[in-house]
């Protein structure tokens, strides 16, 4: 179980506090805003209104004791940058950001914010994807340009194997292995026979993901 506070309590943050609860971990929830604490109150470990650019109200919160800290703040520009300030001097060690935009990446990252997160466009270019080819269920970013994408399989692919796929060969990505229902079957190198609805879990760049998940 982590301990983890969540600062700012509004749509985003709010949903993040609560699944985290949710998840076991001990999550503290801060909020300017009485209207955005009240929803969380008794499903939070600790739901309290406090100000992110105080940094006198952040120690009195026990920020100092927290794992990670996740700045959910919204449009205030000047709270999110604040706050990121206020956490590093406390000592938090691990901080997430939420920015609003390009440029607001930008100087987070010229703070020194190591994790940085845009909800609306990083929502976006999944439901984008997914729009463009539904068998593309779901992927994530991984360092040095690589992605995990989860693609389903088509009827068409239903009976072949991997090894006829020949993945590596023929698109330069690589398959960690496939979901059936409740279970995975482990390994580039299975022999089961694919079956329609399957998920196979790829690993590559996006480009060559995406080549493959618009072949099938």
């Amino acid at each position: 179980m982590a301990n983890i506070a969540v600062i700012g309590l509004g749509g985003f943050g709010s949903t993040l506090a609560l699944e985290l609860a949710r998840l076991g971990d001990h999550v503290l929830g801060i909020d300017i805003s009485e209207r955005h604490i009240a929803p969380c109150l008794g499903r939070l470990a600790e739901a309290i209104i406090a100000d992110g650019r105080d940094i006198d109200a952040l120690k009195e919160a026990g920020l100092a004791s927290y794992d990670t800290a996740v700045i959910a703040i919204g449009e205030d520009l000047e709270a999110n940058i604040l706050c990121l300030m206020n956490l590093r001097e406390i000592g938090v060690e691990t901080i997430w950001v939420k920015a609003l935009d390009g440029p607001h990446e930008r100087i987070l990252a010229a703070l020194g914010a190591e994790h940085i997160i845009e909800p609306e466009r990083e929502v976006g270019e999944r439901v984008a994807q997914t729009l463009h080819n539904p068998l593309m269920r779901d992927h994530i970013k991984l360092a040095n340009g690589q992605y995990l994408a989860d693609i389903s399989v088509p009827a068409a692919l239903a009976g072949k194997t991997l090894k006829w796929l020949d993945l590596g060969g023929r698109f330069g990505i690589r398959c960690l292995g496939i979901t059936r229902a409740k279970t995975f079957l482990t390994g580039p190198d299975t022999e089961a026979p694919l079956e329609y609805n399957d998920h196979l879990l790829l690993q590559g760049e996006r480009a060559l993901l995406r080549k493959f998940s618009e072949e099938l």
